[in-house]
């Protein structure tokens, strides 16, 4: 198993939420995604996969929904 946790910023509602979960967890080997939802600030996103994800993968992700990670 493999835990990481990236910064995501633009998110401001439960529908950001799923829409990134909907699209994380559709990558090969995840599990389960996490999101701390912060109105206003930076979110965060955790992804529990089967092996190490490629992090521009799941950045790739994360823009499809509308959304990128924080520098």
């Amino acid at each position: 198993m493999a835990t990481a946790t990236y910064r995501v910023e633009g998110m401001t509602c439960d529908h950001c939420s799923k829409a990134v979960k909907e699209e994380i967890g559709a990558l090969a080997g995840v599990s389960a995604v996490e999101v701390g939802l912060v109105p206003e600030g930076t979110s965060t996103v955790t992804v529990i996969s089967d092996q190490p994800l490629d992090a521009a993968v799941v950045a790739a992700a994360i823009d499809e929904a509308g959304y990128q990670l924080a520098p």
